[in-house]
């Protein structure tokens, strides 16, 4: 027996992508830096990525023709602000293009602020450790408002401002004592001329660069909401599914509190909050508990589970009473059959969520292209879409054209529950 899935009139259905990590060519950011230090986690450059700086309008033409409505897209700050103070109006100018372009083929834009990178000039003044800081991104914020704001759908101030204390939670980051000693640090720091280099998430003062974040956040809102245009602003946050088993109750709780509390707070005076989910962790009495013996793994080594974007969208919405965007949901995997399982029941759970009325806007897939990921390179496969690394040339995954239909249509048929 089959039923038909429906989502609302209006529901924005995107991709998204970072500009580090598909435009190519980002030589003045701090993530460039530690790609050619050595010693430090990256395995490999960046490079010319995906070429997406200059290829955008055929990209772009192939994300609406695909059927999607929404893109989800980065400033690199590094380009609009090379040296402090000093604003490129070239560079702000392309993204006006960008923006444009979206326009012109039917999709929203969602823009993000600050994807992951920063300016060399920012990093050698202590990056996101340094809470001064914060106003920094704030005038960076205001300038590229001014300029791009009519244009623009729908921000984020920051991706991910809590992934660094998320990453130490579950082991994958070393903790800040290990960091503040790494020799690729001293390196780097020689290279950008001040001791004071510090790229996140890879920063040894987590806790600093968390209030930071948080500081930066509300000025950047401000900055932005008095600048051009009238459009929705907000965070996006990683959010795992957090579950307590044996007990495990306070555990879990302590680790919501690390690495979720502050900033579902500070949501709670934005317009909305974007929830970014890949799977689930479970904790025991006496900590995280591994994956069953035969989970399946997805190439990051963290558990199949779909499910979890039901529960993060549910726990974000309780906590701060505010619409939510899906701005990353997706899986690493050679397996394109695995990513539209995946997809097909992390929409079920949005759906569910829509039928007990909460207030769920729209769902971006992470990512549009195989692109670079970060200290992993290009060996972990997100995309819905291919790209040769010699020739550039864009190959649709099933994934791809499946997703754009269920966009296009704005629902899909399923057998079963």
């Amino acid at each position: 027996m089959s039923q038909r899935l429906e989502f609302p009139g209006g529901f924005w259905w995107g991709v998204a992508g970072a500009a580090h990590q598909i435009e190519g060519g980002n030589v003045n950011n701090d993530s460039w830096v530690l790609e050619h230090t050595p010693g430090s986690p990256f395995v490999e450059s960046s490079g010319d990525a995906c070429d997406h700086y200059h290829r955008y309008p055929q990209d772009i033409a192939l994300i609406a023709s695909l059927g999607f409505n929404t893109y989800r897209f980065s400033l690199e700050w590094s380009r609009i602000e090379p040296e402090e103070g000093e604003f490129s109006t070239a560079a702000l100018e392309h993204y006006r293009r960008m923006l444009a372009t979206c326009h012109e083929h039917g999709l929203t834009p969602i823009l993000t602020y600050h994807h992951m990178s920063s300016p060399r000039w920012f990093a050698a003044k202590g990056g996101w450790e340094v809470l001064a800081n914060a106003d920094y991104f704030a005038r960076y914020c205001e300038r590229a408002t001014a300029h791009l704001g009519d244009l623009i759908g729908a921000a984020c101030t920051v991706n991910e401002p809590n992934l660094g204390l998320q990453l130490q939670l579950m082991g994958v980051m070393p903790p800040d004592s290990v960091l503040a000693n790494a020799p690729f640090r001293a390196v780097a720091a020689k290279a950008v001329g001040s001791e004071l280099f510090s790229a996140f998430p890879s920063c040894c003062q987590h806790q600093l660069a968390r209030d930071t974040f948080l500081k930066a956040h509300r000025l950047a809102v401000n900055a932005i909401k008095s600048g051009k245009g009238d459009f929705p602003v907000g965070m996006a946050l990683s959010i795992m599914d957090y579950q307590a088993v044996d007990g495990g109750e306070a555990v879990r709780d302590k680790a919501r509190e690390e690495t979720d509390v502050p900033f579902l707070e500070a949501a709670r005076d934005d317009d909305f909050i974007g929830v970014q989910t890949y799977s689930r962790v479970r904790f025991g009495p006496n900590g995280m508990v591994n994956p069953d013996e035969g989970a399946e793994l997805t190439q990051l080594f963290y558990e199949f589970y779909p499910e979890a974007l039901e529960a993060t969208i549910r726990y974000a919405a309780s906590y701060t009473g505010k619409p939510v965007i899906v701005t990353e949901n997706g899986i690493g995997t050679s397996d394109d059959s695995r990513r539209i399982e995946f997809i097909i029941r992390a929409l079920h759970g949005v759906k569910r969520c829509l039928q007990d009325g909460i207030d769920v806007r729209g769902y971006c897939h992470w990512s549009l292209f195989d692109n670079f990921e970060w200290t992993l390179g290009y060996r972990p496969t997100f995309g819905l879409i291919a790209v040769d690394r010699v020739t550039q040339e864009r190959r649709l995954k099933l994934s791809a054209k499946f997703l754009g239909e269920v966009a296009r249509a704005n629902g899909f048929e399923m057998s079963g529950n």
